[in-house]
């Protein structure tokens, strides 16, 4: 297979969903009983005959979590640098046709910014842009990077899918993982939602994780906008793919998040609602397919929510979080991307994870477990 585009031509959306719903208790108990489980067990632990299980379903998760990570969380915070686009997105406030300021960081602010950031205790930063060739581009980005590695033990990015090359020029400015969400699976409803700009092109984007492998990225992530379609369903195809990443380009990592979608100026109500057991359901069926994937959950959930999940498969987890670009100085009157939900800040967070006898960990994970 030349990339995933080939093997997702081999499935069928329909059908897929037709058979998660279809999978019984019988399929749920003979997936918990096993060591190693497949992508049909994995379509037996987000089924609906899951749902009775999800505490036995914990217990193992939670076993499995500790086993490969022990009882530490990595904390990291996103770091905004533009909210400027050219793409029209139905759920984004970043979206290219939302008529709200638009600011992309001089270097004076991001450094601003970055001063804020370690000030709180952080050693991971996340650098988020809005998709815009023409504003933060290849050279912005190494700008950026340049001035920003020295400072973090970390430097991920979620920026515009990019051409392989780019990528490998961006690797030797410290560039560490990039975190790529392909939204929906959902080829004709992707359509829908992405009428406008580069991010219209649904293989484009489905084969950027491929070009990052090639570009021997160290870690990449993966996801979908939870909402925008059936989540079983979604959240398969994003099994499918770390299963297929995992195999071919076998020395990089990989972690998956599952944001659900939440509200901004004129947002999109959600097509499919996931109540908080079904979030718990699809984390737990993460890690009992996959001992090894990082599992990520922001301040998007609230704070009851991440209390009571902290234990159950979790290895990173957001605080303090700002969204929009100068958020923690320099602009909070910017747009922000989408509205977090728990605010509490990272000292907080720290403690409530001290709490229930875990621990906080400020540096990456090959860092602080090597």
């Amino acid at each position: 297979m030349n990339s995933f585009t080939d093997l997702f031509a081999t499935y069928n959306w329909d059908e897929t969903n037709a058979s998660i719903y279809a999978k019984t208790a019988a399929d749920v108990e003979n997936a918990l009983s096993k060591s190693k489980r497949t992508l049909e067990d994995f379509k037996a632990l987000v089924s609906p005959a899951a749902a009775p299980y999800l505490e036995h379903m914990a217990t193992i998760s939670q076993q499995l979590t500790q086993k490969r990570f022990g009882k530490v969380l990595q904390m990291y915070v996103p770091l905004y640098l533009s909210n400027e686009c050219s793409n029209i997105c139905t759920y984004c406030g970043f979206s290219y046709d939302n008529k709200v300021r638009r600011k992309t960081l001089s270097p004076m602010e991001i450094m601003q910014e970055v001063a804020a950031i370690k000030e709180m205790g952080y050693e991971h930063v996340l650098l988020v842009t809005g998709e815009d060739n023409v504003n933060v581009h290849i050279d912005y980005f190494k700008k950026v990077l340049k001035m920003i590695q020295p400072h973090f033990a970390h430097v991920s990015m979620e920026i515009q899918p990019m051409d392989q090359e780019d990528y490998e020029q961006l690797i030797p400015f410290g560039l560490n993982t990039i975190l790529v969400y392909q939204e929906t699976y959902h080829q004709e409803d992707y359509k829908k939602h992405h009428p406008k700009g580069k991010k219209s092109n649904f293989k484009y984007r489905l084969e950027t994780p491929d070009r990052l492998g090639k570009a021997k990225i160290h870690k990449m992530g993966l996801g979908v906008l939870i909402g925008l379609e059936d989540w079983r369903t979604d959240c398969f195809f994003t099994a499918l793919h770390l299963n297929y990443l995992e195999k071919k380009y076998w020395q990089s990592k990989y972690s998956l998040s599952f944001p659900r979608l939440r509200p901004y100026s004129g947002g999109l109500e959600p097509k499919v609602e996931m109540n908080n057991r079904e979030l718990v359901q699809l984390i737990c069926a993460y890690r009992l397919f996959n001992e090894e994937v990082e599992l990520s959950i922001s301040t998007r959930e609230s704070p009851e929510f991440r209390n009571n999940i902290i234990k159950l498969g979790i290895t990173s987890i957001s605080a303090g979080s700002k969204t929009n670009p100068g958020g923690y100085t320099v602009a909070p009157e910017s747009l922000e991307q989408f509205e977090i939900s728990d605010e509490r800040s990272p000292a907080e967070i720290a403690s409530m994870i001290a709490a229930q006898g875990y621990e906080a960990v400020w540096k990456d994970w090959d860092n602080c477990l090597a």
